[in-house]
């Protein structure tokens, strides 16, 4: 089985910094044509946008991806481009601190509306056009046609009431993979997920900058001793979505350099 994902089209989501741009990246070199879709439009400008106008295989979509109609346009736009998707990587995302006894400041719904329930309408969707662009090609039975990554986090085995809704959120994301890999297997599409910790994100950057002391708790307690580069998780994401995991599906895979098997309580939670 190849490992090669050249000439396949991917979306990937929450693709204009940290892990979402280094995955979108990453495929883009290991030759696939990848939409990069986000929310914030000046970012996105600012780190693709000269690639997105030469024609070549990266272009770019801003828009807010909790609304449906949003989703819709940035799979036409995508089809536009195109034709086709074979790879769908969630890797929006938001991370906040919980007030467990605040209803209004534990972050249970806005953290299910960003982070699972719209990866879930832009699973659906996408799904739906894989499997219409299968019967439209005459694609036979049996064969693969997709693969959906969702990026999840160990917080959803963490028991951390600061973390109560981002734990939340994440557990449903795994849930959310399982129920969808098994729907979605006669269809010839896989969904997998990958659940991550110590891994250099967006929202672990700016958590440095506050905080420069969290590297060393961060590390300390993580058995491999150090933070990984966003570049370790794509590796992780380009596997899942290659035919090397054709006979993977409903997995979530963990890239934590062995954090959760002894996380620390106290530690900080990335």
């Amino acid at each position: 089985m190849s490992f090669s994902v050249s000439g396949k089209t991917a979306i990937v989501t929450g693709s204009a910094a940290g892990i979402g741009l280094a995955i979108a990246r990453h495929l883009v070199d290991k030759g696939a044509n990848v939409m990069f879709a986000d929310i914030d439009e000046a970012r996105l400008e600012a780190e693709i946008g000269e690639e997105a106008r030469a024609e070549g295989p990266v272009r770019m979509f801003a828009g807010d991806l909790t609304e449906k109609l949003t989703i819709a346009n940035l799979l036409s736009a995508t089809i536009d481009a195109f034709d086709r998707v074979d790879i769908l990587v969630n890797a929006s995302r938001r991370m906040m601190v919980s007030d467990v006894l605040n209803p209004e400041a534990d972050g249970v719904e806005e953290l299910w509306r960003y982070n699972v329930l719209s990866a879930l309408r832009i699973s659906q969707i996408t799904a739906r056009r894989m499997i219409q662009h299968a019967q439209r090609s005459e694609i036979e039975e049996g064969a693969m046609l997709g693969s959906i990554i969702n990026l999840s986090s160990i917080t959803a085995q963490a028991t951390r009431p600061e973390l109560l809704g981002y734990s939340m959120a994440a557990a449903a994301m795994n849930q959310m993979t399982r129920s969808l890999a098994v729907a979605l297997a006669p269809k010839g599409i896989r969904v997998n997920a990958v659940a991550f910790g110590s891994v250099m994100s967006a929202s672990l950057q700016a958590a440095l900058k506050e905080n420069p002391g969290y590297r060393d708790q961060i590390a300390g307690a993580t058995p491999l001793g150090r933070i990984a580069a966003p570049a370790e998780l794509a590796e992780a994401v380009q596997f899942l979505a290659s035919d090397a995991a054709g006979f993977v599906t409903g997995q979530v895979l963990t890239v934590d350099g062995g954090r959760g098997l002894v996380d620390v309580v106290g530690a900080p939670a990335h």
